[in-house]
């Protein structure tokens, strides 16, 4: 992996983390040579982040960092990551469960 898309990564990991905190989530990473925090990651593939949220169900849902998303800057791509996270959180919390 070449130095400054890895140096991209970890700055996307950083903002990740300090912009999504929310007791109700656990964010997993599943980026080669940048962050694994789960036994359970796909590390062939395209790095993703995997997050999971404990609403009514424990669903879990993962955000591909493909090719075209990562020629935004570290920011914009953190951005899209939070939000992506809250619409996954309201998609789930508005099926009703019973």
């Amino acid at each position: 992996m070449e130095q400054a898309l890895k140096e991209k990564l970890q700055n996307i990991v950083e903002l990740v983390n300090k912009l999504m905190v929310d007791a109700d989530i656990d964010i997993n990473y599943c980026i080669p040579d940048v962050a694994v925090t789960s036994d359970g990651c796909e590390l062939g593939g395209v790095p993703y982040i995997s997050v999971k949220y404990a609403g009514d169900a424990y669903v879990e849902r993962k955000i591909r960092l493909r090719d075209k998303y990562l020629l935004n800057s570290a920011e914009e791509i953190a951005n899209l990551v939070t939000f992506s996270i809250e619409q996954f959180k309201e998609e789930v919390d508005s099926i009703p469960m019973g």
